[in-house]
């Protein structure tokens, strides 16, 4: 049989229906296996996402328009944040707009913002507890006022938090919290030389994006890139790291397990 021909059968095959049955049986039972091997005790409490590669994604699908892909990759989180909450996780950072993503040409960046607005809508929607962090102040007013809508409608929501990361820089975070930290100081009359004397850690956790909340145990990013990009450099510092090769639309439940088994797999020692 000639290569060409062998080619055109085995992709004929893998597109019958019988195939994608088969394979369909075989994920699942893989997946059942291997959410059946977690421990139930080994839980992060934060994890947070960076959904990276949704313009990649959409670019191998054949795809011109990219926001084929942002639009794909806001459809995945809803599944994600059940399967968060059928694991017992307790909250959810989604970066979906870096400040750097904000330099893009306005022909992508606003058909993105348009679908950052609507997903956050459906969020707030569906009864998820939506808190914004991000430099709002940088965003259009239209894009500012929906998350800050979302995050007042669904304050007292219960269960899972889900912060929806737009406008955010991790560098932005920790420079808008000491300024947040030097305004209150000085509405209290305390000098800067009183405020240096006694400045620790906790001061500056006090005023982040997440105040209140525990840092991320585990941070999962998509699409192959094992970098942070900037993503929570302050409360990364004990973070696990997860990272993962498929592109966030074609993530899968198989996939947040597998992490979920590398984290709950390492000793965490917080330099002790």
């Amino acid at each position: 049989m000639g290569v060409g021909r062998r080619a055109r059968l085995t992709g004929a095959i893998k597109s019958s229906v019988a195939y994608g049955a088969v394979r369909d049986v075989a994920y699942r039972m893989y997946e059942r296996r291997v959410e059946s091997s977690l421990p139930t005790d080994i839980v992060p409490r934060h994890v947070g996402v960076i959904l990276d590669g949704n313009r990649r994604w959409a670019r191998s699908m054949g795809m011109a328009d990219v926001n084929t892909g942002h639009q794909a990759g806001a459809d995945k989180i809803s599944e994600l944040l059940h399967w968060c909450t059928e694991a017992g996780v307790e909250v959810v950072t989604l970066w979906l707009l870096s400040t750097d993503n904000l330099g893009r040409p306005a022909k992508e960046l606003e058909p993105l913002l348009a679908i950052i607005e609507k997903t956050v809508r459906n969020l707030a929607a569906d009864g998820w507890h939506v808190k914004p962090v991000g430099a709002l102040d940088l965003l259009p007013d239209k894009t500012a006022r929906v998350l800050k809508d979302a995050g007042e409608a669904t304050s007292d929501a219960p269960g899972l938090i889900v912060n929806v990361a737009v406008g955010y820089g991790g560098r932005r975070e920790i420079a808008d919290a000491v300024r947040s930290l030097l305004l209150e100081q000085a509405g209290k009359g305390t000098s800067i030389e009183e405020l240096a004397e006694v400045l620790d850690v906790e001061h500056i956790a006090e005023h982040l994006y997440t105040r209140g909340q525990p840092d991320p145990d585990l941070v999962i990013r998509t699409s192959g890139e094992q970098r942070l990009s900037g993503f929570m450099l302050w409360q990364s510092a004990h973070s696990e790291f997860y990272f993962c090769e498929v592109h966030w639309p074609d993530f899968r439940k198989v996939d947040f397990l597998r992490a979920i088994r590398s984290y709950a797999a390492r000793h965490r020692r917080y330099g002790s």
